[in-house]
């Protein structure tokens, strides 16, 4: 019976440490890295788009980065986004927002068009907001993909 006692105690301290471990891992992922960037692309059941932009963290990391998005789907049109805004959570290094991006979007706009999405890449995710210029309406599905500049 002590025995089992002693295991069962041992066995707690062990979960107990593991999930203060994996806590800490949480705050860690907490580096806050926002994106600014501008996009242009144009799409015809193939949607493309390119642009720049940069990431900063709350740790004063900065990272310029290239922006490619590519998908399919029932769309048509011509955008460009300035000004766009993401926020990226669960990042523990700036390097953890490069990558590719699943994505799905629906997108309208005459002359001033807007869009909104959340992306996601593994347990990093990034939502986005832009407003620009264009005529567009579709919704479409693809990726999108951050690298830096070189």
């Amino acid at each position: 019976m002590k025995h089992t006692i002693v295991v069962s105690l041992a066995l707690a301290a062990v979960a107990l440490l593991g999930a203060h471990q994996a806590l800490a891992k949480d705050e860690d992922a907490d580096l806050r890295c926002k994106l600014s960037f501008s996009l242009s692309g144009w799409s015809a059941l193939y949607s493309q788009a390119e642009g720049k932009g940069t990431v900063t963290c709350r740790d004063g990391s900065s990272l310029p980065v290239l922006i490619t998005a590519r998908g399919g789907g029932l769309t048509a049109g011509r955008t460009q986004v300035d000004h766009g805004r993401g926020d990226f959570t669960h990042v523990r290094t700036i390097d953890d927002v490069l990558g590719r991006y699943a994505q799905g979007e629906v997108h309208a706009g005459v002359v001033k068009s807007g869009t909104a999405q959340v992306l996601t890449k593994g347990t990093v995710s990034l939502a986005l907001a832009g407003h620009g210029e264009g005529i567009d309406l579709g919704v479409d599905v693809g990726e999108l993909t951050l690298k830096p500049v070189r």
